[in-house]
């Protein structure tokens, strides 16, 4: 009788921590468990949507970008909980891209990138046929190339540097083969030279002359990801971890009072937006367990990024205050006047990012 009592009491008492609400007010949210409760409701919002987000083009049609940066969020956090039964979840929702035929004519950077989540997929569950599915997409982009060897997908657009980056990375995760890396370090050499501003920023584009937030977003989580396993004796590892220390010392003068970073980095009157924020604390994170950043100096701004963001995030596991998906644009006030969304997946995948780089030990 009494063993039972104490069940019972174990399982209420399991139950109060999972359905409360953290007290975000204090430290509890950095440490391991709170970020557990908090994972686990961005996971399941994802398996939650009965549908794949679809990016239709006129030359190719296949899963959006954003739903693959979350399900490959979602995947390498699962791995990390070793939680077998939402590694299975998140396995059923993604085997049927290839056999329902959701990927049409692949060839095109935002199509490739999907490679990024079988790929995980594969790390986590070594089936075959992720690992032929991702690789296909890696090779593919390297198919066609400009003189000098560089996939002919380079566009100079900033959100490159992750879009072409995270899938060599992960092809090289996959394989250890170090010609995976080699292309991701090239091409984000090349970036680096061609739109790293002075100040450390990156304009949207070239001909979009505005320091447009997630854009930047999208270029610290694809250095930091190629940090992550360059080696320090390859010959473009010093120059890009220069543009990524230049970078991280620019964003942390930009971090708000309040810890998030705005729509547009340098406009005071620009509103404060999430996904960038979720984005630039998981860099900083990285940089900092790595040992690339001053600990004293970056620890607080990755902390005080995270305590502000969690406030953006709903019971439910959504993120609010994420900027609709944006084109470029020479004018400030079309940055200004994009729609602030709720549960976007842009927002989703970089909040899946931030909470992997708070729990993991690099």
């Amino acid at each position: 009788m009494k063993l039972n009592k104490l069940r019972i009491l174990f399982v209420v008492l399991l139950l109060f921590f999972f359905c409360k609400k953290i007290d975000f007010a204090k430290d509890e949210f950095l440490e391991g468990e709170a970020l557990i409760v908090i994972g686990k409701k961005l996971i399941l919002d994802l398996l939650k949507r009965p549908n794949l987000m679809i990016y239709e083009a006129e030359f190719w049609r296949g899963i959006h970008y954003a739903e693959a940066c979350a399900g490959f969020g979602a995947a390498r956090l699962a791995g990390l909980f070793r939680d077998k039964e939402i590694i299975e979840k998140i396995t059923i929702r993604y085997r049927r891209v290839v056999e329902d035929g959701l990927i049409r004519n692949p060839n095109h950077v935002d199509a490739n990138v999907y490679g990024i989540l079988p790929l995980e997929l594969y790390i986590q569950t070594k089936d075959e046929s992720f690992l032929k599915e991702g690789l296909e997409l890696a090779n593919k982009q390297w198919e066609d190339t400009l003189p000098g060897g560089i996939t002919k997908q380079i566009r100079y657009w900033i959100d490159d540097v992750w879009m072409i980056g995270a899938l060599q990375i992960q092809a090289y995760r996959a394989t250890r083969k170090e010609i995976y890396l080699e292309r991701a370090a090239k091409v984000i050499s090349l970036y680096l030279k061609r739109l790293q501003k002075e100040n450390g920023l990156f304009y949207h584009g070239e001909e979009a002359p505005i320091f447009w937030g997630r854009g930047n977003g999208w270029v610290a989580v694809g250095l930091a990801e190629l940090l992550t396993e360059l080696p320090s004796t390859n010959p473009y590892y010093p120059s890009i971890l220069e543009g990524y220390r230049k970078m991280m010392n620019a964003l942390i003068k930009y971090q708000t009072k309040s810890g998030m970073w705005r729509q547009i980095l340098d406009k005071e009157k620009s509103w404060e937006e999430s996904s960038c924020t979720a984005m630039f604390g998981y860099a900083i994170t990285v940089g900092v367990k790595k040992g690339l950043l001053p600990r004293e100096k970056f620890t607080p701004a990755y902390k005080k990024a995270w305590k502000a963001l969690v406030k953006y995030i709903d019971e439910e596991g959504k993120l609010t205050n994420v900027c609709g998906g944006t084109g470029k644009s020479k004018e400030i006030s079309y940055y200004l006047n994009r729609p602030k969304l709720k549960g976007d997946l842009h927002g989703q995948a970089a909040c899946l990012w931030f909470v992997y780089s708070l729990l993991f030990e690099y």
